[in-house]
């Protein structure tokens, strides 16, 4: 006490004999200094501000619970982070070549991005699905699509995760039913698949079905996993799409959160038990450029993650408490302008996401402003998290910016704020209820509306957009996506229908049906339609026929 007592003396003296005067002679560039989310900072941090009776409780050590120094006890010092670059455009021979590119470069896991029609349940050849195929990912259609795209990479050996939500089961379906045609047993395959499908309904739109039916697909997901996938990640519940659409880096992680509790729920509510499944959650979380907020998000949302396994739904495992995540650096953040900034940019970001303690991390390209990634640029990105690993020495030691008095304040303002909007998503009766009622989407609308109001103002400086701005901007290393890359893969889905089995596809098909009329798991009806030759597009139109297609009501 007698030491905290002089340090809170010391401070007020320098504070009214030192930093008052000069602050009132020579002013400051901004009154207040804020974070994005709004976060008033102070000018100088100290022991006042971190008690040293939270340590145990609060802090603790890395691999121990509350986890909020790292979930492993070595972390890095161990292993380093897992360097996932997300490719996908246009053709499955395409996205292969540049899969197999950047693994020959040192990358160390797979990310694939499908195009909108794949998302969306839709065929290539379906009308629905003009102009849009393999326009923001990869075309796949068929099982053949999938051969091809994953040909040559041994599934045994290297992790691949798929950024796909409401078709996630027929990906899931068509990746083991390919594991199997290798040789690979299904408990030997690693990887990830997106399937949150609540932040579709208000952060992104890429959904199918209402929300009841959409969550059956998720559980369903989840007990097929834990009985033949073992060290497969079930779900990535995604915080990055809620940021890029425009939110903070509290509410994204306070519906991030609020959604994960959703899951756990229902999949309680399915009869799982909450440590067969926990162990296997996983977390995709957005980086941006205020380096501090950002390692600070990181390491409050492990902490309250934690505490909500435990506390709330009784996790006896500290696996089901660990909150995992990939990290993909901000692609809203990237400009059109001066596209080389965006290089520096990205390396910050990377840098918060490895002082923060990601498990594995997506750094985006300079150009992606422009178009879709060209193979320098990718090369660049992904040499931009080698060189963090390798040369910075931020790997060396864990959690290196722990104990900061800045940092450990702002952790906890942040899970203050993180805490308060997810006690007021229960109080509105759950995430489910708070997106029908158009909470979420409200409120990340004002977010969005509020900082391009203050770039506009240039009370948020964006370098090369509005200071330090050059009147001659050259766009440069724009990669465009071949426009006979449809034609051609509607050429390859016909020729792929004429060589199946009618009856066997019609079989399985109405297999699906009876399965999401009733309770059964629906992954065996799909893996087998996906065997008899059925297509992502029939498969999704199977469900959709029982479930129906989600049309969102009226903001109110």
């Amino acid at each position: 006490m007698a030491a905290e007592n002089d340090v809170s003396r010391s401070y007020n003296e320098w504070y009214e004999s030192t930093y008052t005067p000069f602050r009132e002679k020579r002013g400051e560039r901004r009154d207040p200094f804020t974070t994005t989310s709004r976060i008033v900072i102070r000018p100088v941090y100290t022991p006042l501000d971190v008690p040293e009776t939270a340590y145990i409780d609060g802090l603790g050590f890395p691999g121990s619970y509350p986890f909020t120094r790292g979930v492993y006890p070595t972390m890095y010092r161990g292993r380093l982070w897992t360097m996932r670059q997300y490719a996908g455009f246009g053709s499955a021979e395409e996205t292969n070549r540049r899969f197999r590119y950047l693994l020959d470069r040192g990358q160390t896991g797979l990310s694939v991005a499908f195009d909108l029609p794949t998302q969306m349940g839709y065929d290539s050849d379906n009308p629905m699905s003009t102009g849009e195929v393999g326009r923001v990912g990869v075309a796949i259609d068929s099982l053949d699509d999938f051969r091809t795209l994953l040909k040559g990479i041994p599934l045994d050996r290297v992790s691949t995760s798929m950024t796909i939500n409401a078709t996630s089961a027929v990906l899931l379906a068509m990746y083991a039913v390919l594991a199997g045609e290798s040789g690979v047993p299904l408990d030997g395959i690693s990887g990830t698949i997106q399937n949150d499908i609540l932040k579709e309904y208000f952060a992104r739109g890429t959904y199918i079905y209402p929300p009841e039916s959409s969550m059956r697909i998720v559980t369903d997901i989840f007990a097929w996993c834990r009985d033949n996938t073992p060290s497969w990640n079930t779900i990535s519940i995604s915080g990055y799409h809620i940021r890029e659409a425009g939110s903070t880096a509290v509410q994204e992680v306070a519906f991030t959160l609020s959604d994960a509790v959703t899951y756990v729920e229902a999949a309680r509510t399915a009869g799982l038990n909450v440590d067969d499944f926990a162990p296997r959650l996983s977390f995709f979380f957005c980086v941006h450029n205020n380096l501090f907020e950002e390692v600070a998000k990181f390491r409050a949302a492990r902490r309250i993650w934690a505490r909500l396994m435990k506390e709330r739904f009784g996790a006896k495992k500290d696996r089901s408490c660990l909150l995992r995540f990939h990290t993909q650096t901000a692609g809203c953040s990237l400009t059109a302008q001066q596209v080389e900034n965006n290089v520096v940019r990205v390396t910050l970001q990377a840098l918060a996401a490895v002082l923060g303690g990601t498990q594995s991390l997506h750094t985006n390209s300079k150009d992606e402003a422009l178009s879709l990634p060209s193979e320098g640029a990718a090369l660049t990105a992904l040499r931009t998290q080698q060189l963090i690993a390798e040369e910075s020495g931020v790997a060396e030691t864990i959690d290196p910016l722990g104990g900061s008095y800045y940092i450990e304040a702002l952790t906890d303002e942040l899970e203050e704020k993180i805490r308060v909007l997810m006690e007021r998503i229960e109080d509105m009766g759950g995430m489910i209820k708070a997106i029908e009622a158009h909470f979420p989407q409200r409120e990340i609308e004002r977010s969005a509306y509020a900082y391009q109001k203050a770039v506009e103002k240039k009370d948020i400086t964006v370098v090369g957009v509005n200071k330090y701005t050059d009147k001659d901007c050259i766009h440069q290393g724009e990669f465009r996506i071949d426009p006979e890359i449809e034609k051609s893969q509607k050429k390859k889905l016909a020729a792929f229908k004429k060589k199946r089995d009618p009856g066997k596809l019609e079989v399985s098909l109405r297999r699906i049906e009876e399965t999401a009329r009733g309770t059964g798991n629906l992954m065996p009806p799909i893996i087998d339609a996906v065997k008899s030759g059925a297509t992502l597009g029939e498969i999704s139109a199977a469900m959709e026929r029982v479930f129906g297609r989600y049309s969102p009501g009226a903001v109110r």
